[in-house]
């Protein structure tokens, strides 16, 4: 780790994450919204309020799973590993994204289960 210190690798973290969470969340909306339109023949099952407070949730929910790739990198970045981190951690970002938009499309769905 030559003169990296803990302070400087957790830094790191939160210098390389927090700028992306922007980008994270705003496929996430993408999804939904494509989810929302893509539904468009029937009428919503729900009140727009609880439908709002959903949508909050599922928010908050994907902003705390985004959280999960911390003790991932903070984890590799103490290893001997860390070098080659830095340069291929982008892969986490693009399967976490990949995955919390699966199933963000899922739950979406059933959000805007419509009656024919």
């Amino acid at each position: 780790m030559s003169n990296v210190t803990v302070r400087d690798i957790i830094t790191d973290t939160i210098r390389y994450w927090e700028p992306r969470r922007i980008f994270y969340n705003v496929v996430l909306l993408l999804v939904v919204v494509a989810t929302y339109f893509l539904q468009p023949a029937a009428v919503l099952r729900v009140t727009a309020f609880e439908l709002l407070l959903q949508l909050f949730l599922l928010a908050v929910l994907a902003n705390v799973t985004y959280c999960a790739a911390y003790p991932v990198d903070l984890l590799v970045q103490l290893s001997a590993f860390r070098p080659t981190w830095l340069r291929v951690r982008w892969v986490l970002l693009l399967i976490g994204v990949l995955f919390a938009a699966v199933i963000s499309h899922f739950i979406a769905q059933g959000l805007f289960g419509r009656v024919t």
